[in-house]
């Protein structure tokens, strides 16, 4: 069993924080904790790291007591920024890394490419941006490579290319045999990283398969974009637009045989079509409707 969680209560005074979390892994996957601040994922993982103490229940990683310190060695736990040194490199980062887990020192070249830190490994962390922050706080926690990988928000302060790069990785350690469980609200990234998804709500968990309610959504590239966006106006057709000036719609809204006809219609080529399925976003506001109308 990769990951076991049975029970886990965990209280701050009189207020229960966690109220009977039950997790099962056997397989490697793409796990993906989802909830509003304050619902208890990071309190989760940090009970599963053994970082918090916890007043009911028991946890097992790769088939051990979470408690046991050799666990150091096939587990890694991507925290928040604040565990970083201004003052120090982030070379200085990955070779403390190295000598703590007895790991190659050359290995630090290998991931800070796999990375894409290798133009400012050598600089101080504090003149880092958040984005960059992010790629060593990767960097660190894939050194040892490890078999069972929990992330805590590792999306925030990522530009579009470095959140593709991020998604990348993770999915090339998951080939590699890595289970991940990654709590985020990126809710379009969690869509195309898996289809598992660990909903936190009041403090308990509801497990979802995304292909149970998942749909999809085009971006298209058009020849002229202001003249679609006219047209969709007119016709009150909801759209979104990215950062690569596509158009984006759901299939609920249009199906893209329609689209195509109005923009053919008003002599508008399309130029390129993806489309991409989503779901986290539609079932997180189906059980989150009350906080997000508050």
């Amino acid at each position: 069993m990769i990951v076991e969680v049975k029970g886990l209560k965990k209280r701050y005074k009189k207020q229960e924080v966690l109220k009977g979390i039950d997790i099962q892994v056997e397989t490697p996957q793409i796990i993906a904790l989802v909830g509003p601040n304050g619902s208890g994922k990071t309190t989760l993982l940090n009970c599963m790291t053994n970082l918090l103490f916890f007043q009911e229940g028991e946890v097992s990683l790769l088939g051990k007591k979470h408690t046991d310190t050799s666990l150091f060695y096939d587990l890694s736990y991507l925290q928040d920024n604040r565990l970083l040194y201004g003052s120090l490199t982030g070379y200085d980062h990955l070779k403390f890394i190295c000598n703590v887990q007895k790991i190659p020192i050359s290995k630090i070249k290998e991931v800070t490419k796999r990375v894409g830190m290798e133009s400012y490994v050598k600089k101080r962390v504090r003149n880092y941006s958040l984005g960059m922050k992010q790629h060593l706080l990767l960097a660190m926690v894939i050194m040892n490579e490890p078999r069972l990988l929990l992330m805590d928000e590792p999306l925030n302060g990522l530009d579009p290319t470095s959140a593709i790069n991020m998604r990348k990785i993770l999915l090339e350690l998951y080939e590699e045999g890595t289970t991940i469980i990654i709590s985020s609200h990126n809710l379009d990234e969690i869509d195309r990283l898996t289809n598992t998804i660990y909903f936190m709500k009041d403090g308990a968990l509801l497990k979802e398969s995304l292909q149970d309610f998942a749909t999809k959504r085009y971006y298209i590239q058009v020849s002229d974009r202001d003249k679609a966006i006219g047209i969709l106006k007119e016709q009150n057709i909801l759209f979104t637009e990215n950062d690569e000036g596509q158009i984006g719609f759901d299939e609920t809204e249009v199906d893209l045989q329609t689209f195509i006809n109005l923009m053919n219609e008003n002599d508008i080529m399309i130029k390129a079509v993806e489309d991409q399925k989503i779901g986290a976003e539609k079932r997180y506001r189906e059980l989150f409707e009350e906080e997000l109308s508050s």
